[in-house]
């Protein structure tokens, strides 16, 4: 059977069923109502024959009083009375006589003893036990039919005449079960039969209603089809697919079923596909140096890369997140140079290519601004907005060709180190053996003049030999710097390694009149570094500032995470570097200062380098400058674990290839990397 006629036939049943119900309790109320008046038409008789059976009590007493006070008398006089009353008789024949469901009329006394009745065979008798009929109209439905239509029975409608608060006479009106029957059942059938057309017609009705309701799944079922199977075909290749699918089954609802399912399926596969796009371009923002935001027609935010914290300054916000639903003038404020250029570039409705702002401290900053949609300020789709710093772009230059440097360095250095180290070796071994010579010829000597000779000898000797010990010492240095480095990774608050450092330096810095500050977070900033290679970076830069300030000064150390990366500012206030010699910096053995080995900023650097990390300089020579001194800012990724903590280790491993003498390291067992 088809899903279609299932539901018709349904539909169909459960409107005949709601017909049916409601035509019994539209036949039982209608029971309830005719049981109603029946007991009240019946009442007004019964209260009538009561009223005469009062007048004739009265009438009695009046003609016949009782001969004394005793219970005997009153009863006999009742009787009498009762009895010889034709108008009471009269009353209760005539009741029994044209009322269609009365059969008799009787009375009794306290003792349910019939004193008068229209049928002659109950004077004297106790009167039988009869179900009341107020009962039987109060009852339900199903108890009113039972009595009704049932066993035949006589129903008691009950009017009592009391007597100082108690009973004292009682008229009972019996009506006929039967009679009631014959009454009811005429237009009982008629309401039936009412009932069942009433509920086939409902069934034919509700079968054709289903049918049209159901016609329109027709052309949803096309419809969906046309989406589904000839998405992105021309119309030759579409009619094939539209006839397959067609004819694959007349019941529509069946079609419409596999057509949503096939649509749902369809809906999940792209909606996974703009997943995974939406997740690689937020990857790519976050990576990206360029400040990226993507605006509404409206200028509200729907985008908003991690670099344009870089750009724009709100106390109100440290995540790119609390930025995405602002609008435009939320995030630029038009007091900054920026947000006033931005802001006219809006309002103008034109679009800008690489036009140069310079912010506040002193970076310039090229803008773009794209319409998107084709059209002009609020026709168009939205408007994507990228900020780029030129100094960050030449900033990356310096740092690939120092990194291009360093990894040249490493190279040749690796091999001459060990080329020259055999050579001085031999030396080393010849010298000593010349120097026993001479001993001994100054022990065995011929003369004074001999001997003078063999001490200047000696003293040349030595003298070759520590210039050699120098040389060899520079070797094992230039060697040391090449040589791989084997990082012992573990996860440790960066806040307590920048502490250790300020704390062994503690007793020089106070000795060279250098106070230094700390601003720490409260909580702790994770990191996956090796502590002792850290520690030596750290103290690199702290030694290197406070011999900037021969004379004293301040020195601020601060620890702050922003994003993936944690940061460490060391910045001092002493004689700066020139902003000629900023470039060569990093460079291995370049040095200005006049014992300095050269060797201290280009370790840092590859420190940072080797975990994965980056380092800047900021530095002002000029000594008219309130903001005289330098600034070193390090970062290195915080801690990560799964996958994040593989793809950050393999990034090292890339670096410390680049940089040459690279063993690999087992990321995914050891966390180890051998540099």
């Amino acid at each position: 059977m088809r899903l279609k006629t299932k539901l018709v036939l349904a539909v169909s049943g459960l409107t005949f069923a709601i017909v049916l119900v409601l035509s019994f309790l539209f036949v039982a109320e209608l029971l309830r109502q005719r049981i109603e008046q029946t007991a009240a038409a019946n009442g007004v008789l019964a209260q009538e024959v009561l009223l005469m059976t009062r007048q004739a009590v009265e009438q009695g007493f009046k003609e016949h009083p009782p001969a004394d006070r005793s219970d005997e008398a009153l009863h006999a006089a009742v009787v009498d009375a009762l009895r010889s009353n034709d108008a009471l008789a009269n009353v209760m024949n005539a009741v029994v006589r044209y009322s269609p469901t009365v059969e008799d009329v009787s009375v009794t006394d306290a003792h349910r003893v019939t004193l008068l009745s229209t049928d002659p065979d109950e004077l004297d008798q106790p009167s039988s036990f009869r179900t009341s009929l107020n009962a039987v109209r109060d009852g339900g439905v199903f108890y009113q039919v039972r009595q009704v239509f049932g066993k035949p029975r006589v129903l008691d409608l009950t009017q009592s005449l009391d007597r100082n608060g108690s009973p004292f006479l009682a008229v009972h009106v019996g009506v006929r079960s039967t009679f009631l029957r014959a009454s009811y059942t005429p237009w009982l059938t008629t309401a039936a039969i009412f009932a069942l057309l009433a509920g086939f017609a409902s069934l034919v009705a509700a079968g054709l209603l289903a049918n049209l309701a159901l016609l329109p799944i027709e052309q949803i079922s096309r419809k969906l089809e046309r989406l589904t199977l000839v998405s992105g075909l021309s119309g030759d290749e579409a009619a094939p697919l539209m006839l397959k699918a067609g004819s694959t089954g007349s019941d529509a609802v069946v079609r419409v079923t596999k057509t949503i399912d096939r649509l749902g399926e369809q809906m999940r596969t792209k909606e996974a596909g703009y997943t995974a796009l939406q997740a690689n371009l937020n990857q790519m923002l976050d990576t990206l140096r360029d400040g990226v935001l993507l605006f509404t027609a409206d200028r509200r935010a729907v985008m908003v890369s991690d670099a344009v914290e870089n750009f724009v300054s709100r106390r109100d916000s440290d995540e790119k997140g609390q930025m995405v639903g602002l609008l435009l003038e939320e995030i630029f404020a038009p007091e900054t140079s920026l947000g006033k250029v931005v802001l006219e570039a809006f309002a103008s409705g034109r679009e800008v290519i690489a036009e140069g702002v310079t912010l506040e401290d002193g970076r310039e900053v090229q803008i773009s601004l794209d319409r998107i949609g084709g059209g002009v300020g609020a026709s168009s789709m939205g408007t994507l907005l990228t900020l780029r710093d030129t100094e960050s772009a030449l900033q990356l230059g310096q740092e690939l060709e120092v990194s291009r440097r360093l990894a040249a360095i490493g190279r040749l250095t690796a091999g001459v180190g060990h080329e020259v180290k055999n050579p001085i070796n031999a030396m080393v071994v010849h010298l000593e053996l010349l120097r026993g010579k001479l001993a001994i010829g100054d022990t065995v000597g011929n003369g004074a003049g001999a001997s003078d000779v063999f001490r200047g000898a000696q003293r040349h000797v030595e003298i070759l030999a520590g210039e050699m010990q120098r040389l060899d010492r520079v070797v094992q240095t230039l060697a040391d710097f090449s040589r791989p480095m084997e990082l012992h990774l573990h996860e440790q608050d960066l806040c307590k390694v920048v502490r250790s450092v300020i704390d062994l330096t503690g007793l020089e810095m106070a000795e060279n009149n250098v106070e230094v500050t700390t601003e720490m977070p409260r909580d702790a900033v994770l990191v996956r570094v090796d502590g002792e290679q850290m520690r030596q970076a750290l103290l690199n830069l702290l030694l290197n500032g406070m011999q900037a300030m021969p004379q004293g000064g301040a020195m601020r150390v601060a620890v702050r995470r922003e994003g993936q990366l944690a940061v460490v500012e060391v910045q001092d206030h002493g004689v700066g570097i020139p902003a000629e010699v900023l470039p060569r910096i990093f460079e291995l053995y370049f040095t200005t200062k006049p014992k300095g080995s050269g060797i201290g900023l280009a370790t840092t650097y590859r420190i940072l380098q080797m975990h994965g990390g980056a380092m800047d300089v900021r530095s002002n020579a000029d000594p008219n400058a309130q903001d005289r001194g330098t600034t070193f800012t390090l970062k290195v990724p915080v801690a990560a674990t799964g996958n994040e903590a593989r793809k950050t280790a393999a990034g090292i491993a890339r670096t410390a290839a680049r940089l040459g003498g690279v063993r690999e390291m087992d990321a995914g067992t050891k966390g180890r990397e051998n540099v």
